[in-house]
């Protein structure tokens, strides 16, 4: 066993495993501060109503300023560039926290604490935005040519441990010290990531790349902006992301104050538990589907899930859920109380992540299809944008939903339906795009 495993070690170099190490507890960190962030502002903070918009613009910024963070790496280079990070991170991280603590209440109250709040994420979205294009373009760099699918395989299964692990940690510390104490967690972890790439993390070889400037990257931006059918599909695709947001900026408030189960950090961790063992078994079954079909698929899997969602809510199935759980009880068997009172919940998120893994590892090949002939390199690095324009929607419609639809204790299922119908839209306008513009 020892060969075997040692020999696929050896196949990346000690940089690649130390960049995607730092990334595994970068995503830690920021899934443990992202699963509270929307109860603490609505809650701890008491900016009611705020919760969903004012995280939709901090996950929009981190996913929109990476355009810029390729200059920055070119000019500094990877490791000077992953440092200024992680320090930004631990300076923003702990603003956020400084919000909810006395020590902070002078700034609060000479700031105002919204103003003051904002300060500590706009902070911390400019690390975020630097992260991604250094551990990817580590990854890349350091990952031999015929291994670059299983390298960055890697990469992306250690990103889902992150966001896995993250909230449950975030679980933990909320209920052991406070709220305010996950995000202050957050902060101390990025300050000793910040330290280890002082120490270990190497600059990797040069791959012989333009080099960017500011002038190339609006530049590019011109390029693509301008090409329409690829911008169009874009916007549509933000669909997902509207989607997928609401296990953030909704669904807490929904399991906690509906449901009364007060660990959701738990169900935040579903979807991100099951693509680490959906993401390979369903890409090879979708192998062989043409990359339109495949993220049409997904994308029909990840909108019935909020159907399924809304079946929590619905007194036939909220009976027949209590009949069964009388039942097992009769039998000797005592089912887990996150499968008592939130199953279809559990289940929806299951189905959610199924039509997840279907359709992600599709879409940047999907993409490519849509650039121009020696252009794929220049738009695939506009493929983020879906996720920054999909958190900023999502955050005011979960503002939205929460408020027409959540009473209370009582919820209105009608909202997991909007959800749904959002999907399904996007669903069929996908399907037509592919038709028009002739892409398989």
């Amino acid at each position: 066993m020892r060969d075997p495993i040692s020999k696929f070690f050896k196949t990346f170099s000690s940089a690649f495993w130390i960049a995607n190490g730092l990334e595994l507890f970068e995503r830690m960190a920021f899934y443990a501060m992202l699963a509270v962030l929307a109860v603490f502002i609505d809650e701890k903070l008491g900016l009611q109503g705020e919760g969903g918009k004012i995280s939709g613009w901090f996950v929009s910024a981190i996913y929109i300023l990476p355009i810029l963070a390729g200059v920055f790496i070119d000019k500094f280079g990877f490791r000077k560039t992953l440092f200024a990070c992680f320090a930004i991170f631990t300076l923003g991280y702990f603003v956020i926290a400084l919000s909810a603590l006395s020590a902070g209440q002078p700034f609060t109250e000479a700031l105002g604490v919204r103003n003051f709040l904002l300060l500590g994420l706009g902070v911390t979205a400019m690390g975020g935005a630097l992260i991604k294009p250094c551990i990817v373009g580590t990854v890349a760099r350091t990952s031999p040519e015929k291994s670059r699918n299983l390298g960055f395989s890697i990469y992306y299964t250690l990103v889902n441990i992150g966001g896995a692990l993250g909230p449950l940690i975030g679980l933990h510390l909320r209920k052991k010290y406070g709220i305010e104490f996950v995000i202050l967690f957050a902060s101390g972890a990025t300050l000793l990531l910040a330290l280890l790439t002082l120490l270990f993390f190497k600059e990797p070889p040069d791959d012989g790349t333009e080099k960017k400037s500011f002038r190339k990257v609006f530049g590019d931006m011109v390029l693509v902006f301008g090409n329409f059918k690829f911008l169009l599909f874009l916007i549509l695709f933000s669909g997902f992301w509207v989607m997928f947001y609401q296990i953030f900026f909704l669904l807490p408030f929904y399991v906690k104050n509906v449901l009364h189960y007060e660990n959701f950090e738990v169900i935040e961790s579903v979807d991100a538990y099951a693509i680490i063992f959906l993401t390979v078994p369903l890409a090879a079954l979708a192998r062989k589907m043409r990359p339109a079909n495949a993220i049409l698929l997904g994308f029909l899997f990840s909108s019935l899930a909020w159907v399924i969602i809304s079946w929590q809510q619905l007194p036939l199935f909220t009976q027949c859920a209590d009949r069964l759980g009388e039942f097992l009880v009769i039998i000797g068997w005592t089912p887990p109380l996150l499968f008592t009172v939130a199953g279809f919940t559990v289940v929806g998120l299951f189905v959610y992540a199924i039509g997840e893994a279907m359709q992600s590892p599709r879409f940047y090949e999907y993409v490519s299809t849509l650039a121009p002939p020696g252009q794929i390199g220049t738009f695939m690095g506009f493929a983020f944008l879906p996720i920054a324009l999909g958190s900023f929607a999502a955050g005011y419609l979960a503002d939205w939903l929460k408020e027409r639809f959540v009473h209370g204790d009582q919820a209105d299922p009608t909202m997991w339906f909007c959800i749904a119908a959002i999907g399904l839209l996007t669903t069929a306008l996908l399907y037509l795009h592919s038709i028009l513009t002739k892409h398989k």
